[in-house]
C-alpha cells in the first residue's frame, strides 16, 4: 500500500536521478525512469524499483506510513511516464531537453520536499472538470 513519505521519497529519487541526468545526459536515466513510472502509472507498483528503494528507507528510517489516496498518484506516475518518454526520445534524437528535465525535476522536488503534487492538482481538476453538470 503507497504510503506518503514512501512517495515523497520515491519522488527523491526521481529528483536526484534527474539532476544526473541533466549534468551527464546518460540515456540509461529517462529509459529507466520511464520503466519505473510505467510500472507504478499502470498498476503494477509493487514491482518499482524505485517503490522498493523508497520503502525500505521508510523502514529503515521508521518514518510514519500514512496511506494517501492513490489515483491520483497513479495519474502523476503516467504524466512521469510521458516526461521519461519525450526525455529519452529527445536523447536519443539528440535534441536539447533541458526544459522538459526542468519541468521534471521541480515536479519531483514539489512532491518530495514540499509534499505537493502537481499531477494530483491536475488529476483533481480534470475530474471536476469531467464531472460538472
Amino acid at each position: 500500500m503507497p504510503t506518503e513519505n514512501k512517495i515523497r521519497l520515491t519522488a527523491f529519487l526521481v529528483f536526484i536521478l534527474t539532476i544526473i541526468y541533466i549534468k551527464t545526459n546518460f540515456i540509461f536515466i529517462p529509459f529507466f525512469l520511464l520503466i519505473d513510472f510505467a510500472i507504478r502509472g499502470f498498476g503494477f507498483g509493487k514491482w518499482s524499483i524505485l517503490g522498493l528503494i523508497a520503502e525500505k528507507l521508510v523502514s529503515i528510517l521508521k518514518l510514519e506510513q500514512k496511506p494517501i489516496y492513490f489515483p491520483p498518484k497513479q495519474f502523476a506516475a503516467q504524466v512521469g511516464f510521458i516526461f521519461s518518454l519525450l526525455l529519452l526520445v529527445f536523447n536519443i534524437v539528440e535534441i536539447n531537453s533541458i526544459i522538459i528535465s526542468i519541468i521534471l525535476l521541480i515536479c519531483a522536488g514539489l512532491e518530495a520536499f514540499a509534499n505537493f503534487c502537481v499531477g494530483c492538482y491536475v488529476y483533481n481538476f480534470y475530474y471536476q472538470i469531467k464531472n460538472r453538470p
